[in-house]
């Protein structure tokens, strides 16, 4: 990867929808994975448009409960890879078995993981697992969240697997995750990308597939208002146009396995 190189590295972690879980709300499994099919197909439906790869990031479980939407994102050309087995809950095994699972339902190598929440796991099993690169790191502060400003806020090695933070503003270390997007003007978000992208050479982000459902139009959701907030239509919208900007200034779209191959 040279110095002029500018490199986006958009990813999604597709999974159950299991958001209201965590507002005392019980939503069948079947309907959180109705639901972010819904939405993993209108990502698709955005990135076909544009020609742009992405990597997905899936739970076991809702692969294996949605082989339609997995067939779809391997045959556009689009990266798989772990999100777990369940998002929900975790055992260091499920770090193998989820890798296993994918590979014998799809036939792809899996070469990356993503812990749940971006929660801590521990790089030596990652390892032992057989992973490339691990990328469940957000170097910044959020209150009840993430405390972790005094971790590498860019790709650095660890017990042998490459480590690849979210991206987050140089200095501050403000988030561009998801979240960001939602509730930030969205010119002021794609400016805080841009002028990371600029200072980095590349940008991590990712989204979830049911941020890209009405999620308004079911308040028994019980979901805050940060994460209702310009979903379904509104995010389709500023993902179409996030892409086409960076497009239009000659930033390349690539998966986390060309990006980790790039640097090796």
């Amino acid at each position: 990867m040279t110095a002029r190189e500018q490199h986006i590295l958009l990813s999604f972690d597709i999974e159950e929808f299991d958001v209201p879980c965590e507002h005392g709300v019980d939503l069948p499994m079947e309907e959180q994975v109705r639901i972010s099919v819904e939405g993993t197909h209108a990502i698709l439906d955005v990135l076909k448009d544009h020609g742009v790869r992405a990597t997905f990031f899936s739970t076991a479980n809702f692969a294996q409960r949605a082989p339609e939407v997995i067939q779809r994102l391997i045959q556009e050309g689009h990266e798989l890879a772990s999100h777990g087995f369940y998002h929900s809950s975790f055992e260091v095994a499920d770090l193998k078995n989820s890798k296993e699972a994918l590979e014998a339902q799809t036939g792809q190598t899996i070469r990356g993981y993503r812990m749940a929440r971006m929660m801590p796991v521990s790089e030596v099993e990652v390892a032992k697992a057989g992973y490339t690169y691990n990328t469940s790191l957000n170097p910044t502060f959020i209150p009840g969240r993430y405390m972790h400003l005094g971790t590498p806020r860019t790709h650095f090695m660890q017990d042998g697997v490459l480590q690849i933070p979210a991206s987050v503003t140089p200095w501050v270390r403000f988030p561009l995750f998801w979240l960001s997007c939602h509730n930030l003007p969205f010119f002021l978000y794609r400016w805080l990308c841009r002028r990371t992208l600029r200072h980095d050479g590349y940008l991590v982000t990712y989204f979830h597939p049911w941020e890209f459902y009405e999620l308004n139009e079911h308040p028994e959701f019980g979901l805050p208002f940060i994460v209702r907030n310009n979903s379904g239509r509104g995010m389709i919208e500023r993902l179409d146009r996030w892409i086409a900007s960076f497009k239009s200034e000659g930033a390349s779209f690539i998966t986390y396995s060309e990006f980790a191959d790039s640097i090796s």
